[in-house]
């Protein structure tokens, strides 16, 4: 596995100051592939977290913090062939770019992670990423925007235009958007908490895929514990799980994703940081596990 020294760290700095047009040229230059393979499935990495202000992993407060830590953890995950592409903020994105690391890659590019988490201002997820504009001009291979939902916060309304303009905007350049809908709820503090249940959920992927004027390139991005009859069959729109930070409870995890992926219109997965930062530290076993889920042992 290829992964990251302290050589080509420094030049990455370096060029940050020097040369920053270098890391444009490497994102818009990079060597392309289909957006989809022979098996119809997909294993993206997700490193967008740090956008919004997320930086743990397992008992680690400020694991994904550390730049240098994450990109090699990236650049381990990304030179395993079964790995197909990147979900990340343009940092991200230039930085890999730059190391050589997305050759023959996927790219999707973030767009509205400014709904810092935490935050009093409620469920108001601005544009602070990636543009349409911009992940057309670059080359990228979709945009991901998130859509929180909570019954009582005017922002999520606000939220819902942002998505849907973009979806638009994404459409009309021929351009994947994959939509990320979660329902949400307000603690005693009210501060937004996700909700786990199920019957929620079940009732926001239909909302989720009636957004925008056009459907042909909506995909949506899934918690695994959705109810698999509503994966199945709320939409016809390709789906991919997701992964938060399962802790010690990577391999219920894992059994998760095994379930949901037997749905048809379920084509792979994008996760962050149980495959970056397992509990074990494994990074090359949990990129292989999860490899193994998407595409079989056949690739």
């Amino acid at each position: 596995m290829s992964s990251l020294n302290r050589s080509q760290y420094q030049k990455l700095l370096e060029a940050r100051v020097r040369d920053p047009q270098s890391f444009v040229n490497a994102v818009s230059n990079r060597k392309r592939r289909k957006l989809i393979g022979k098996d119809g499935r997909l294993l993206i990495v997700a490193a967008d977290h740090t956008a919004r202000g997320i930086l743990a992993a397992g008992k680690d407060e400020f694991a994904i913090a550390d730049r240098y830590s994450l990109l090699d953890r990236l650049m381990r995950s990304l030179s395993n062939p079964l790995v197909d592409g990147l979900l990340a903020s343009a940092d991200i994105v230039e930085e890999l770019a730059w190391l050589g690391a997305l050759e023959s890659k996927l790219i999707f590019g973030t767009m509205n992670r400014g709904g810092y988490l935490g935050s009093m201002w409620g469920l108001d997820d601005p544009m602070t990423a990636y543009d349409a504009d911009h992940i057309a001009s670059l080359g990228l291979d979709g945009g991901k925007v998130l859509l929180r939902i909570e019954n009582t916060d005017a922002g999520v309304g606000k939220t819902i235009e942002y998505v849907v303009d973009a979806m638009r905007l994404l459409a009309e350049r021929n351009i994947v958007c994959l939509v990320e809908p979660l329902p949400y709820t307000k603690d005693v503090n009210g501060l937004p908490a996700l909700d786990r249940s199920t019957d929620r959920l079940d009732k926001i992927i239909s909302i989720a895929a009636g957004l925008g004027s056009y459907s042909g390139l909506t995909w949506l991005k899934l918690p695994a514990w959705t109810n698999h009859k509503s994966l199945g069959g709320a939409t016809t729109m390709p789906i991919l799980l997701l992964g938060g930070d399962p802790g010690e409870k990577l391999d219920a995890t894992f059994s998760e994703w095994a379930g949901a992926l037997q749905i048809p219109n379920v084509i792979g997965l994008v996760a962050g940081r149980p495959l970056l930062f397992p509990y074990d530290n494994d990074v090359e076993n949990a990129i292989g596990r999860a490899a193994k889920l998407v595409h079989g042992s056949n690739n």
